[in-house]
């Protein structure tokens, strides 16, 4: 379904865009979700990933609902992150960030999970899911182009912006598919309006998932899920669970 030229500006530029993915029906389907788990979960929401300063934020959804569980096979996507990944590869975590209002401050450059590309190549692909629209006054996700290919980290506490950084901006429905090694970060949301952005996120098959799947959900949404539903969460694959012994990466940025 990716054109070539498509193809080319992930593996170069390391983002792709794609205006108009999400249906007016399912985007209005997600924002009425996310919402109501904002108020459910009140003062705990985002703890099972973490919480933050100036944002609210939801982990976990897999468990949380059936459209979520839709999301993470969107076939676009996939072919996206396989693009960037090869053909083998997981869901690390699908979570929410809703960037306040009027928040003060940018959030440092970073890579996805402190990742580094290796020996094998890239490990850690994510796709951004405009909720909103994202705009220069709202918090849109900076990100400096070509920067996956540097292999290397950008420097601690980096808030200032980098010379080469450009803004991801796009109406709501737009999904951007980025190479997560990419310098990348959420900017200050200047508006009176909440931005929200949910981040659908994968690894390479041979690293830990930023959540452990197979831990994280319950036993009816496990015993409900398609096949390659089951397959994206790596819930029947023996190496994602000795990985998994060894600790599932539970910090790192999110935009």
């Amino acid at each position: 379904m990716l054109s070539q030229p498509a193809r080319e500006q992930l593996e170069e530029q390391g983002y792709l865009t794609l205006p108009g993915l999400v249906s007016p029906q399912l985007l209005e389907a997600l924002r009425q979700r996310v919402e109501e788990l904002f108020a459910e979960e009140g003062a705990a929401c985002g703890a099972e990933f973490k919480q933050e300063p100036g944002a609210r934020r939801l982990a976990n959804l897999v468990n949380k609902g059936r459209i979520f569980e839709d999301v993470i096979v969107t076939p676009q996507v996939l072919e996206g992150v396989a693009q960037v990944l090869g053909p083998q590869f997981k869901l690390s975590s699908l979570n929410v960030r809703s960037a306040n209002p009027y928040s003060q401050s940018d959030q440092p450059m970073h890579c996805d999970s402190g990742a580094t590309a290796d020996h094998l190549g890239y490990s850690v692909c994510n796709s951004v899911w405009m909720l909103d629209d994202f705009t220069p006054e709202n918090g849109a996700t900076r990100m400096v182009p070509g920067s996956h290919r540097w292999r290397k980290l950008p420097p601690p506490e980096m808030y200032q912006a980098h010379p080469q950084q450009q803004l991801a901006t796009g109406k709501a429905g737009t999904v951007v598919v980025m190479n997560a090694h990419m310098w990348h970060g959420g900017t200050a949301n200047r508006t009176g309006e909440p931005r929200r952005a949910m981040h659908v996120y994968y690894t390479r098959y041979d690293k830990p998932q930023q959540q452990y799947q197979k831990r994280w959900l319950s036993p009816e949404v496990q015993a409900r899920l398609s096949p390659e539903a089951r397959r994206i969460l790596a819930l029947d694959d023996p190496l994602n669970d000795e990985l998994s012994a060894t600790g599932s990466g539970m910090s790192g940025f999110m935009k």
